[in-house]
């Protein structure tokens, strides 16, 4: 199966990134869909959806960033 975002890459770690992310493609849908284009809106929409179940609906850190996180905490 092709993954077309890698979940597991260091880059989605933070919560603010997986956001800004599907923030940044509901507003293209949103623009997409304010001028009229309505295919590719539909496009948009689909992506803002994949991105959203991928980056923060099912999202699961690998046991081992977890715990690298959690042993990196001084308190």
């Amino acid at each position: 199966m092709i993954k077309l975002i890698d979940p597991d890459h260091p880059f989605y770690r933070p919560l603010w990134v997986r956001l800004l992310i599907v923030a940044l493609c509901s507003a293209w849908t949103a623009v997409e869909f304010w001028n009229g284009a309505e295919t590719w809106g539909m496009i948009f929409l689909a992506v803002s959806a994949y991105t959203a179940c991928v980056l923060i609906i099912f999202f699961k850190p690998k046991i081992e960033v977890a715990e690298e996180i959690k042993t990196d905490d001084p308190a």
